[in-house]
């Protein structure tokens, strides 16, 4: 008997540790609840170095960061994102795409945690309603 529950332990075990990961690392779907979380305490101080911490997460972001035409940015301001109050900077771009072409205009929302740049957001629509766009050149001077 000792036997076999060794074997059912270990296979208890396997079954198990991708769950308890899977709960540690979540999901891009999990995201909006993090912004609520511990590490946004307090009121949030506004972003000082916005632009090059938006370029910075916009290299990640796009698949091809170079090439990007028309950019505009708006400066941050505060809009409630998942109950609490952040500090949300408005971006249009076209970027190329993976066959050089380029299509339609984006509308893509930065949304700073602490001060920093923390992710971008596709759904555009009340947080950048109103925003007042200015060019930005950085944007389109990107690099790999």
């Amino acid at each position: 008997m000792r036997r076999l529950a060794k074997p059912a332990a270990s296979l208890a075990s396997a079954l198990v540790l991708p769950l308890v990961l899977a709960a540690c690392f979540g999901s891009d779907g999990d995201r909006p609840s993090l912004i609520g979380g511990p590490q946004a305490g307090g009121p949030q101080p506004f972003p000082d170095n916005f632009r090059s911490d938006t370029l910075a997460l916009m290299r990640t972001y796009l698949n091809n960061p170079v090439g990007v035409r028309e950019a505009s940015m708006a400066e941050p301001v505060q809009r409630e994102v998942g109950g609490r109050q952040f500090y949300v900077s408005c971006l249009h771009f076209t970027p190329r795409e993976s066959d050089g072409s380029y299509k339609a205009m984006r509308e893509r929302a930065v949304i700073f945690v602490n001060g920093r740049a923390d992710r971008v957001v596709d759904r555009t629509s009340e947080l950048c309603a109103g925003a007042v766009y200015a060019p930005f050149p950085e944007l389109e001077k990107m690099a790999r």
